[in-house]
């Protein structure tokens, strides 16, 4: 009987052994986090590079077309994707658009914590028809004050140059344009903000003049009544594209 006892300790002293031993410690690696910035949501794109799409009445195919393009832009405003949200119906049309916003630069959005961040919108795009024996000539930026400038008149402020502007007839869809607008410099005389107070009634025409004056450089003649010109200052000037005058 003890012998049987015995053996009946021996063999449940391994089991014993085994449940009784510490478990293994297992190495876990740290924790790596990404962080993702929430793309900002708009139904309108704010452009720094507005998208130049060229087009003929043969690509129009005989009719007016309209397309809404949608973007996807990165913190630093590049466009990292565009897709078709609603066609032209004409898919080598649709694709020149999408050439088009590709080759532009998106204006960084701004959040409340003064970070850049990514963006999703829209843009619309209405192509017409033009007549075949329209004049098809340029224009400049020609505003009131740079034009005062010119013939040495008297101004608020002068332009150190010419802002850069490129259009088109076409681009006037067949009437008369007229912007007024005003923007902030800095105290160096830098433009910082610009804002359309009158548009012409094409949204694409208002940005590309909102462009060229952007980063312009304009100069206040310092007298003892403009010292305040060291201070953050606003002005206004306006421009007019007219059919019968182009260079």
């Amino acid at each position: 009987m003890k012998k049987i006892l015995c053996l009946s300790v021996l063999m449940s002293l391994p089991l014993s052994a085994a449940y009784s031993a510490s478990p293994k410690k297992v190495h876990q690696l740290p924790t790596q986090t990404i962080d993702v910035l929430p793309a900002h949501l708009t139904t309108r794109i704010q452009w720094s590079k507005f998208p130049q799409p060229n087009y003929s009445n043969q690509d129009l195919n005989k009719k007016n077309r309209a397309a809404i393009i949608r973007i996807f832009a990165d913190a630093h405003g590049e466009v990292q994707e565009a897709t078709v949200e609603e066609s032209t119906g004409i898919q080598s049309l649709d694709q020149l658009l999408l050439r088009a916003v590709e080759k532009a630069e998106v204006k960084p959005h701004i959040d409340a914590d003064g970070k850049a961040a990514p963006q999703i919108g829209y843009q619309a795009f209405n192509l017409k028809l033009t007549a075949q024996d329209a004049k098809n000539c340029d224009f400049e930026f020609n505003s009131k004050v740079w034009q005062a400038q010119q013939n040495g008149k008297k101004t608020a402020f002068q332009y150190a140059k010419q802002p850069p502007l490129e259009l088109n007839t076409a681009q006037l869809k067949e009437h008369d344009r007229k912007i007024k607008f005003s923007f902030k410099t800095d105290k160096h005389g830098s433009v910082k903000k610009v804002k359309i107070k009158q548009g012409s009634g094409i949204y694409a025409l208002d940005q590309q003049v909102i462009q060229a004056v952007s980063g312009s450089q304009i100069k206040v003649k310092r007298t003892a009544s403009t010292l305040w010109m060291y201070k953050k200052s606003s002005f206004k000037d306006e421009i007019q594209f007219k059919l019968n005058e182009c260079k």
